[in-house]
């Protein structure tokens, strides 16, 4: 099977517990405030959908990769899809559910557009409301100073991997920013689409590139991103 490599992970490992706790503390209360969220415990790990069986069955790396491998795309769940979809926050705004790996562009009309996405993994979660503050086509990715110290694959990119296919940000990159403040967590493409569906990054939100490019087409810098808090996940359905 195919891995992912710290190299390629535009989102670097440094991103500190400091950050993460100062996004929750600052939105955690406006976040509970703006939604109306579902009850209950979120997954345990990744589920699909199986509309042929009713049933929600376990997604790993293993069953990602040899699912994109065969089908030359992500299951279904993870496509682009408009769902209904209930919340108070105004159209166009972004509200992501790490939980169940979805990105929704809110519409009119209780609707919004549902994309798939992987997310942080273990211990790389994060919660909090910020703003898109800048969008780059084929963006260039600098690797941290410290991913630069450790792995002589980034060294080489250290002033820079210009963009293109094997970019770890992919097509397209949106930067969130808080407070006017960037922090260091991107909304992006991956060259790696099998792994949509999973926990595989260092906290920034990875789309498919087509999928990136149409979300980008849509927002605007000064959009709003609502990231849940873990274990506030949509129902299953929504």
């Amino acid at each position: 099977m195919k891995k992912s490599t710290g190299w390629r992970n535009a989102c670097a490992a440094w991103k500190t517990a400091r950050l993460k706790r100062r996004l929750s503390r600052a939105s955690g209360a406006a976040l509970l405030a703006a939604l109306v969220l579902a009850a209950g415990s979120a997954l345990a790990g990744t589920q699909v959908y199986n509309p042929q069986t009713g049933e929600w069955i376990d997604y790993d790396r293993t069953k990602a990769w040899k699912y994109y491998s065969v089908h030359k795309q992500v299951p279904e769940a993870f496509r682009p899809q408009v769902v209904t979809f209930r919340t108070a926050e105004e159209p166009g705004t972004i509200i992501i559910d790490g939980n169940q790996h979805f990105l929704y562009l809110v519409m009119p009309s209780q609707q919004a557009k549902r994309y798939g996405i992987g997310v942080g993994r273990e211990g790389f979660g994060w919660a909090g409301i910020v703003r898109v503050g800048r969008i780059a086509e084929w963006p260039t990715w600098t690797p941290p100073a410290e991913m630069v110290a450790r792995d002589p694959k980034a060294a080489k990119f250290a002033a820079g991997m210009p963009g293109g296919p094997d970019n770890p940000l992919g097509a397209r990159a949106l930067y969130l920013h808080e407070g006017g403040q960037d922090t260091l967590y991107r909304i992006h493409g991956t060259p790696e689409p099998w792994s949509i569906g999973l926990n595989v990054s260092s906290g920034c939100i990875r789309m498919n590139n087509a999928d990136v490019t149409d979300l980008a087409s849509q927002v605007k810098v000064g959009t709003k991103v609502i990231v849940l808090m873990q274990g506030a996940a949509l129902f299953k359905g929504i």
